[in-house]
């Protein structure tokens, strides 16, 4: 995969872009990354890309020109590339959009700044628009990093194994259960005998309970979405109850 982001400040990608696993993935080849400064798009001496908003208001604006210009140079027309703006408008990013973006083979990623992008930028190079969540940063570089992140690590072999990600929380609209590793005993608390045992349906059928748990303890809300088996549903029901009967 290859991915295009468009920002006002590139070294912030510096640390990310540049450890862990996103380091292995583009040091495997695959995942190439450019970073574009929009700000080479400006045509002043002094690479302006802001001005006040027309009408008044507070905060400044980014300048349609240079974000036009950028995208237009960089990402060939009639192409089906998508170019997402990280916006506090756009649509909350979520595991399945995630999942989605992962099937293509290049992305482009606008980072906006300031109070927002003029309109007419949107209009004419934006694909789609992204937020991270309920909430308004200082920019868009830190959702683009976490955009970046989200994506890479479903393409095929960046985690290793192939099914990696098969439990991740959200990955089934589930939260992910609870994860246990050596030693057996810790101050007193054990890791549970089924973890021990090696009786793989045993295993799964924990899992996948302890997933139904903690998600109806912490995102009962998942609930009304996710797709769940008869057994599911029954192991909820058996949550309700107990619940009834603590009061």
């Amino acid at each position: 995969m290859h991915i295009d982001i468009f920002t006002l400040f590139p070294s912030m990608f510096t640390g990310p872009l540049t450890e862990s696993i996103l380091k292995r993935a583009r040091e495997t080849g695959k995942l190439s990354l450019a970073l574009h400064d929009i700000r080479s798009w400006s045509v002043d001496k002094h690479h302006v890309v802001d001005d006040t908003p027309y009408g008044g208001g507070g905060g400044m604006i980014m300048k349609p020109e240079p974000i036009v210009a950028a995208i237009e140079d960089i990402i060939p027309r009639g192409t089906d590339i998508p170019v997402i703006l990280l916006s506090p408008q756009g649509r909350v990013f979520t595991q399945d959009i995630a999942y989605r973006l992962s099937q293509n083979e290049r992305l482009a990623l606008v980072c906006g700044h300031y109070e927002g992008v003029d309109e007419r930028a949107i209009d004419l190079v934006i694909t789609d628009e992204i937020s991270i969540g309920d909430y308004v940063l200082t920019g868009g570089e830190l959702a683009a990093m976490i955009i970046v992140d989200a994506v890479v690590r479903l393409l095929p072999g960046v985690l290793g194994a192939p099914d990696a990600h098969r439990y991740d929380s959200h990955a089934t609209g589930l939260l992910e259960g609870p994860h246990y590793t050596r030693p057996p005993m810790f101050r007193g608390q054990p890791a549970p005998d089924v973890l021990l045992s090696g009786h793989e349906a045993k295993i799964e059928k924990w899992r996948r309970q302890e997933s139904l748990r903690r998600t109806w303890q912490r995102r009962p809300d998942l609930l009304l979405a996710a797709e769940l088996s008869k057994d599911d549903k029954a192991f909820l029901f058996t949550l309700a109850q107990e619940e009834i009967e603590r009061g």
